[in-house]
């Protein structure tokens, strides 16, 4: 049977392109894939004080309805909120979701709050809070290229970390200071996987595993990996996800151990 597609789900401040080193990875076990960027994000130009958590779910429906079936969604960082949100508004076209050091955060709760709980077991648990440097308006913040090289990219090779580094862009603060309203009978019911980095300084171990405690169900897979194995260890991460997006398929040659752009620290 043709595996679902995948839809592929960025974080704050990223775009579509954080994807590109895994796609190939997951079209050459078969599977059809669409990264997409979420309003106000990469290259799309909704003005920060339009987007919302409603309107990225709606560009998950238009993606959805574009593959015309259920697809899989690969999430990472805070695109997990979006994901969640997502499958609880179409539990029947959102076949699964995978989180890749995602929020996956229980009904009402916002990434904020999460942090409050673990700063005062882990100070670092603030992640890239402390280095936001805010519009004047309060209406989006941005990182800046140090801070995403020591905390977002410190595994990658030093090359990679300042390019994509350069690709951030400024992030809506109502796309990113948001919660999910979740359901065990519509969000609960779809299968999950939360994929580890346990090297990450963005979203710090401990709060990736307070969550799967919070939220409880999910398969489980740790990386030793930072905040982003799609760019440090694509290889990697694809062997982690495949057996998940599609069960009983053979990873293909470029996911389960043909060299790629793993970085050195990573691979």
């Amino acid at each position: 049977m043709r595996p679902d597609p995948v839809v592929l789900v960025h974080g704050a401040w990223a775009g579509a392109w954080v994807w590109e080193r895994l796609t190939p990875r997951l079209d050459a076990a078969g599977l059809e894939t669409l990264a997409l960027d979420l309003p106000g994000s990469g290259e799309d130009r909704t003005p920060a004080a339009e987007v919302s958590l409603e309107r990225y779910v709606a560009r998950i429906a238009d993606a959805l309805a574009r593959l015309g079936r259920p697809a899989s969604l690969v999430a990472h960082s805070g695109g997990g909120v979006v994901a969640s949100a997502a499958a609880e508004a179409m539990p029947d076209r959102v076949a699964r979701i995978a989180y890749v050091a995602g929020m996956m955060l229980p009904d009402g709760m916002t990434f904020a709050e999460l942090i409050a709980q673990g700063r005062e077991q882990d100070p670092d648990a603030a992640g890239i809070g402390p280095h936001l440097v805010w519009s004047d308006d309060r209406l989006t913040s941005r990182v800046p290229g140090p801070a995403a090289r020591a905390i977002f990219f410190h595994d990658c090779d030093e090359a990679d970390a300042r390019a994509a580094a350069a690709r951030l862009t400024p992030q809506a603060e109502r796309g990113r200071a948001v919660r999910a309203a979740l359901t065990p009978a519509r969000f609960g019911r779809v299968p999950r996987l939360y994929v580890e980095a346990c090297h990450d300084r963005a979203v710090v171990p401990a709060l990736q595993r307070r969550m799967c405690a919070l939220v409880p169900g999910a398969a489980r897979a740790v990386l030793p990996t930072g905040h982003a194995p799609q760019l440090s260890a694509p290889r990697r991460l694809a062997a982690a996800l495949l057996p998940f997006l599609a069960p009983g398929t053979p990873l293909a040659a470029s996911a389960a151990g043909a060299p790629d752009h793993d970085s050195s620290a990573a691979a």
